[in-house]
C-alpha cells in the first residue's frame, strides 16, 4: 500500500510545485526556500543531539510552545529543530522562539526527500503534533532508529472517516509510532481502531489548555484599548476563513445600528486574504485601517484589520466580546482557549469538530455562545455588548475552565524523558 502512496506522491509533484508557484503570488514566502521541501536543508553540522519537532502551521505551533519552553529548559545542551509546512508556521515560530530553535520546512513525503533530510539533520527524536502521519517518513525514521511520538494528538470522527479509505496504510504507519499520546479517550480509541497498539496509545489531555498568558497582556492591552478609544465598544472576530468575512462585516453593519461607535478588529487565520477583506470594507462603507499600515485610529474608523501574525493574544485582551472563526464555514473551527483564558465570552459557528472536547466543556457551562448566521450573531454580539454582567458571568466560566484543565505538560514531560536519556 506504501509503494501506491508513494507512487501517487510523486505523480502529484508537477502540482505541488505549481501550487507553490501560485500560492507565491499572493505570500512571496511560499516561493523561498522550496530546495528544503526536498530534503535539502541548509545545516551547518552540530555536536548537539537535535530534538525535532513538527508543527504544521499556526495553531500546532502555538500548541507545541508549552513542549518547546521545557525541552529548552530542561535539555539546554539539545540543539531543537522545528519545522512547519506553511510559512505562517514559520513566521510564529520565528516570533515565539528567535535564534533558540532553528526552522525549516518539512520536506515533501517522497522516499528520497525524507532519507536526505534526515541523513543531515540526524535527529535523536522526532515530535510531531495532532495529526501528522505520513508514512515515508515513519518508515525512514525507523530504519535510522528515530523514536517517533505523536503528542498532542487527535483524530476527529470525521478525519477518521476519511482515513477509512486508506485504513491499511494507516495500520502500516502507525504501527511505526513509538508512542501515542492522545488528547481525549475518543481520540485514543480511534487510534488503537486504525492499528497502533494499545499499549503505545496515552491519553494525557489538550496542550492548548497550557496557554501562557504573559503577565504584562492587560497593561498592553489599556495601551491597546486607548488607542481605539477607551469607551468604544469592541468586539473580536479571530482567525476568519474565507466565506466567513462577509457575514461578520454584515453583522457589524448591524451591530452598528445599535452602537453606532463599535469597533471590530477582524485577524483573517491566513493574512495574505487581507486585500479581500478591504474590498469587503469598502463595498459596505466602513472605513477600515490595516494594522500594518500603522495609521492612527479615529472616530470615523469601525473596522480594524489585523493583517499580521503572532499579536493574536494582545488584541483578544483589548476586546470585549469574541468570536472564533472556521467554524461558520467547513473548516472545523480554531482553537477558543486563548480568548477563553483571558475571560472573553466565546461566540463561534457550528463547524468546531476540530475543537470538539473544547467546545463541549465550554458550551455545556455555558462559557460559549453557537450561532449559525448573521442574524444570530448579530443578536448574541449586541446583547453581550450591553450587559457588562453577563459578559463577566461567562469570560469567568471560561477563565476557569482553561485554569482547571491545565497540567497537561507534566504527563508529556515525563513520556518524552526516557527518549533523550538513551
Amino acid at each position: 500500500m506504501r509503494y501506491l502512496y508513494t507512487f501517487i506522491i510523486y505523480l502529484l509533484v508537477p502540482f505541488v510545485l505549481l501550487r507553490l508557484f501560485f500560492l507565491g503570488t499572493k505570500n512571496p514566502a511560499y516561493r523561498q526556500r522550496w530546495k528544503e521541501r526536498f530534503g535539502f536543508p541548509s545545516w551547518n553540522k552540530v555536536d548537539s543531539p537535535v530534538i525535532w519537532v513538527h508543527a504544521v502551521s499556526v495553531g500546532e505551533v502555538n500548541a507545541a510552545t508549552p513542549i518547546i519552553n521545557n525541552l529548552l529548559e530542561q535539555y539546554p545542551n539539545h540543539l531543537l529543530l522545528v519545522t512547519t509546512v506553511t510559512p505562517t508556521g514559520a513566521i510564529t515560530v520565528e516570533k515565539q522562539f528567535g535564534n533558540n530553535v532553528r526552522h525549516r520546512y518539512l520536506p515533501y513525503d517522497l522516499p528520497y526527500s525524507v532519507k536526505k533530510f534526515l541523513n543531515v539533520i540526524k535527529p535523536a527524536l522526532l515530535i510531531t503534533m495532532e495529526t501528522e502521519i505520513w508514512p515515508n517518513l515513519y518508515q525512514a525514521c525507523k530504519h535510522l532508529k528515530i523514536p517517533i511520538l505523536i503528542i498532542n494528538a487527535r483524530l476527529s470522527r470525521q478525519s477518521a472517516k476519511r482515513y477509512n479509505f486508506v485504513s491499511n496504510l494507516m495500520r502500516e504507519t502507525l504501527s511505526l509510532v513509538d508512542i501515542i499520546a492522545a488528547q481525549t479517550k475518543n481520540d485514543a480509541e480511534r487510534f488503537i481502531s486504525f492499528g497502533a497498539v494499545s499499549e503505545k496509545v496515552f491519553v494525557t489531555g489538550n496542550l492548548k489548555f497550557d496557554i501562557n498568558v504573559p503577565p504584562s497582556i492587560k497593561e498592553q492591552a489599556q495601551s491597546l484599548k486607548r488607542y481605539f478609544s477607551v469607551n468604544r465598544p469592541i468586539w473580536i472576530a479571530a482567525s476568519t476563513h474565507d466565506g466567513e468575512d462577509e457575514i461578520l462585516l454584515n453583522a457589524h453593519v448591524n451591530i452598528m445600528k445599535e452602537f453606532p461607535d463599535a469597533i471590530l478588529i477582524i485577524a483573517p487565520r491566513h493574512p495574505e486574504r487581507s486585500d479581500k477583506i478591504e474590498s469587503l470594507c469598502k463595498n459596505l462603507r466602513l472605513n477600515f485601517i490595516k494594522h500594518s499600515n500603522h495609521k492612527t485610529f479615529t472616530s470615523d474608523h469601525a473596522v480594524y484589520l489585523l493583517d499580521t501574525l503572532g499579536e493574536l493574544l494582545l488584541h483578544y485582551a483589548a476586546s470585549q466580546v469574541a468570536f472564533v472563526g472556521g467554524s461558520l464555514v467547513t473548516t472545523g473551527g480554531q482553537n477558543m482557549m486563548e480568548p477563553a483564558s483571558l475571560g472573553l465570552p466565546v461566540i463561534t459557528g457550528p463547524h468546531t469538530f476540530n475543537f470538539t472536547e473544547i467546545t463541549e466543556l465550554l458550551a455545556v457551562q455555558d462559557a460559549l455562545i453557537c450561532v449559525t448566521n448573521e442574524q444570530q450573531l448579530t443578536q448574541e454580539i449586541c446583547m453581550l455588548l450591553a450587559d457588562a454582567n453577563e459578559r463577566h458571568r461567562r469570560g469567568e466560566i471560561g477563565r476557569e475552565i482553561v485554569e482547571s484543565n491545565k497540567g497537561n505538560i507534566i504527563g508529556l514531560m515525563k513520556i518524552i524523558k526516557p527518549y533523550l536519556s538513551r
